[in-house]
């Protein structure tokens, strides 16, 4: 898949860059300003995203998702579940060189896009996987994240099976987590989940404020 011009007419209204990117992103900035920008240009023509999504790209997603980095650890092996228009997966790697990450994508024009755009931005630290969460090996990941994909009730169990024994569900939630964690309580039994929390991301930075939930697989 080969972009051309700006078809979708989105980049021109793309939300300024907020002051906090900088200590988001620190000097990764430069990377997570080009993916921004190309997802602005061509995020809706290509299926992306909304065409309300543009205006707010920067503090509803591109940020959102970067807050995510402080809950892996170094080095670490990430699989992101549904990446769609690379959020979060393409933010972390390119944010987080030392990362490994796998991008899960059933659909064929998103997976055409993650491959493309990785190789625009120049990461090294990416492979896509055109395949739904149930179709991927099990137990391979240190950590595995999703977001926007569904409710925890449903996620937890196409999630779970991906992470190593003793590895990480870091997913990211909306500010109705706990109303899904609770109706969830049965999936988290039944999958054995330790640890199970929610952490607020980018505490300080209000508006920008977002939710991860936390668990650990058994070992």
């Amino acid at each position: 898949m080969t972009l051309r011009g700006p078809e979708g007419g989105g980049a021109d209204a793309i939300e300024p860059e907020p002051a906090e990117a900088a200590a988001v992103f620190g000097d990764r900035l430069p990377v997570v300003r080009r993916y921004a920008a190309d997802l602005a240009e061509h995020g809706e023509t290509l299926g992306l995203i909304g065409p309300l999504e543009v205006p707010r790209l920067w503090s509803r997603h591109v940020l959102n998702s970067g807050l995510l980095s402080p809950f892996l650890p170094m080095g670490a092996t990430v699989a992101d579940v549904g990446s769609g228009a690379g959020l979060p997966g393409l933010v972390v790697a390119a944010a987080r060189p030392d990362l490994s990450v796998t991008l899960i994508e059933p659909m064929e024009r998103r997976v055409a896009w993650l491959e493309e755009e990785g190789r625009r931005l120049g990461l090294t630290n990416v492979v896509v996987q055109r395949a739904r969460a149930e179709e991927v090996a099990p137990g391979r990941f240190d950590v595995v994240t999703a977001r926007a994909v569904g409710a925890l009730s449903g996620l937890l169990p196409i999630t779970a099976p991906l992470a190593r024994p003793g590895g990480r569900l870091a997913l990211l939630k909306g500010a109705g987590v706990a109303g899904e964690l609770a109706k969830a309580d049965r999936v988290v039994r039944r999958l054995r989940l330790e640890d199970v929390r929610v952490e607020i991301a980018g505490r300080g930075m209000a508006s920008l404020e977002t939710r991860v939930l936390l668990a650990t697989v058994p070992s």
